[in-house]
């Protein structure tokens, strides 16, 4: 069995972002795991999600699991806003706060490119599998740099942020920015009635009805609904900075993959540059990326599978620690990608 590398740091200098700020000594953290062959084509690229770290993701990664160290080389970076990576927590006035130049999923992927060139000497992957946040970034990598992308895994993810998900996204920002912390832009202490508030308004969006209707959260061991919202979202929240939390929030909201100078705007003609075989995979359950934004995605892709799971646990769904069918729903479309 392969083992982990330790944690990492790629200091990628002066970053100029999207938005035509620039990030001074950006830094991004990352840890791989399996070996790197001699050709360097068995890579596969692992972003993060929304307030996650790769301590939080790596689980994933197991011989004869959805993603197999033994046979690939995969690399986790770490989303800037993550607390890992330049965040808000770690970066020194004047750019902290509400200064903090904001990292889109572009400016994301182009620095994840720097690394995987300047440090590996990789100029192609085999895959991108992403969930979630990390979904969006697996799309980015296909649109932006088609030529050097084979596959991706879209799971519980999208082209763009629907406005729905937008209007989501609003309110667990509502919960954090009304905290008696919050002043002028920055918080003066660690808003701990807001994390908590944020818990629970996740907790309603990011499980289905169903996963409440027949108590699932037993299967992760809590002993009551309470004890599950508690420890398991208030508790989720609590461990991260908030103005972390905050800036990964902007980075979701404007998320669209057609932001790029490359296509301007023009939603389509992203997707319709993708070469990569597309493995689109939406919780059916999932209240806020929604099976029909990746039905109406893939006949503008040039190979593209829709495969649903059909699960109870929402958006969670594609991120199944609960194991079980999901799990291996997944693993078995994965490993199918792969082999085409």
């Amino acid at each position: 069995m392969t083992v982990p590398n330790p944690s990492a740091i790629f200091e990628a200098g002066d970053v100029r972002l999207g938005s035509g700020a620039t990030y001074r000594g950006a830094r991004l953290s990352y840890r791989t795991f399996g070996t790197l062959s001699p050709a360097r084509d068995n890579v596969v690229l692992y972003p993060t999600s929304y307030s996650a770290q790769h301590l939080d993701t790596q689980w994933l990664i197991e011989p004869d699991g959805i993603l197999d160290p033994n046979r690939w080389f995969v690399v986790i970076p770490d989303m800037f806003g993550n607390g890992l990576s330049s965040s808000p927590s770690n970066t020194s006035a004047p750019y902290d706060g509400s200064r903090y130049p904001h990292f889109s999923i572009l400016d994301n992927v182009r620095v994840q490119r720097r690394l995987l060139r300047e440090v590996f000497g990789i100029a192609r992957l085999k895959m991108v599998y992403g969930w979630s946040m990390g979904a969006m970034q697996a799309y980015q990598w296909a649109a932006s740099f088609p030529d050097e992308v084979e596959r991706i895994a879209v799971v519980c993810g999208a082209a763009r942020c629907a406005q729905h998900n937008y209007v989501f996204l609003d309110g667990v920002k509502a919960a954090l920015t009304t905290d008696p912390a919050w002043h002028d832009g920055r918080f003066s202490a660690k808003p701990e009635r807001g994390l908590r508030a944020m818990g629970r308004i996740y907790a309603g969006w990011a499980m289905s009805q169903a996963f409440y209707r027949d108590r699932l959260w037993t299967q992760l061991g809590y002993s009551s609904l309470e004890d599950y919202i508690v420890g398991g979202w208030e508790g989720n929240f609590l461990r991260r900075d908030a103005s972390d939390l905050l800036a990964q929030i902007h980075t979701w909201q404007h998320f669209d993959i057609s932001d790029d100078p490359a296509y301007g705007g023009d939603f389509e003609a992203a997707l319709r540059a993708i070469s990569a075989d597309v493995l689109l995979m939406p919780s059916r359950t999932d209240l806020y990326f929604r099976v029909d934004d990746n039905a109406d995605e893939l006949p503008l892709l040039a190979r593209g599978q829709l495969a649903p799971i059909e699960s109870d646990w929402g958006h969670r769904a594609g991120n199944p620690v609960h194991r079980g069918a999901d799990w291996a729903f997944i693993r078995e479309q994965v490993q199918a990608l792969l082999a085409r």
